[in-house]
C-alpha cells in the first residue's frame, strides 16, 4: 500500500508558500518526494504520479493501492495513470486526516525534525534540504513499527548492546545518526 499527501513550507526569504508532494510505502515506511512546486494543480500532480511509477519500474506491481485526500489536485487524470498501473486509489473520508495517519505522522515527523528548526530561504534550499534529510530517513533514522530499523539501511545494523555509540550531525546538527563504535 501506498499514501501520499502534500505539505507547504513558508520560505523566509521569497515569502513564498512551496508545496511538497510525498508518497509512502507503508509497510517499510520508505518515502519518495516526488516534487516541490509553488502551483500543486492537477496536470502538475499527474506528472508526479507518472514520475513515480517510472522510479518504481517491476516493483509498481507490488503495490495494490495508494490512499489518499479529496485535493483539488488529485484529479481523475492522476487516479488513471495510478490504475493504468493496477493501482487502486482509495479516498480517504472527508474531513478525516487519521484515516491517512502513516502520512501524516511523516508531515509531523518531517515538520519537528526539520522544516519547524530551520528557516527555509526559498525551494531550491527546501529540496536540497528535503533531499539530504530524506536520505537520513531512508536509510539511517530508526522506525518504531519495523523494529526500529531504517526502511532500506545502506549499512549493516547490529543487535543493541552496552557498547560506545558515536553521533553524527545530519543537517548540521539539526538531527543526529548514531551508530556503535568499533570495540
Amino acid at each position: 500500500m501506498l499514501a501520499c499527501d502534500f505539505f507547504h513550507v513558508d520560505c523566509a526569504l521569497t515569502l513564498k508558500r512551496v508545496y511538497v508532494f510525498f508518497v509512502m510505502e507503508v509497510a517499510t515506511r520508505y518515502v519518495h518526494i516526488l516534487g516541490t512546486t509553488t502551483n500543486p494543480d492537477g496536470p502538475w500532480t499527474t506528472q508526479q504520479a507518472r514520475n513515480l511509477l517510472m522510479d518504481l519500474r517491476d516493483r509498481a506491481d507490488d503495490f495494490r493501492f495508494l490512499v489518499r485526500d479529496r485535493a483539488g489536485q488529485f484529479t481523475t487524470s492522476f487516479d488513471a495513470v495510478l490504475a493504468d498501473a493496477g493501482i487502486e486509489v482509495v479516498k480517504i473520508p472527508p474531513r478525516c486526516p487519521r484515516a491517512n495517519a502513516h502520512a501524516e505522522r511523516f508531515v509531523g515527523t518531517v515538520r519537528r525534525e526539520v522544516t519547524d528548526r530551520l528557516p527555509i530561504l526559498n525551494e531550491h534550499h527546501l529540496r536540497s534540504v528535503l533531499d539530504r534529510y530524506v536520505t537520513h530517513y531512508n536509510h539511517r533514522r530508526p522506525h518504531q513499527a519495523p523494529q526500529l530499523t531504517p526502511p532500506r539501511p545502506d549499512h549493516p545494523t547490529t543487535e543493541p548492546n552496552r557498547t560506545s555509540i558515536r553521533r553524527r550531525p545530519v543537517l548540521g546538527g539539526l538531527t543526529n545518526e548514531h551508530e556503535p563504535t568499533a570495540a
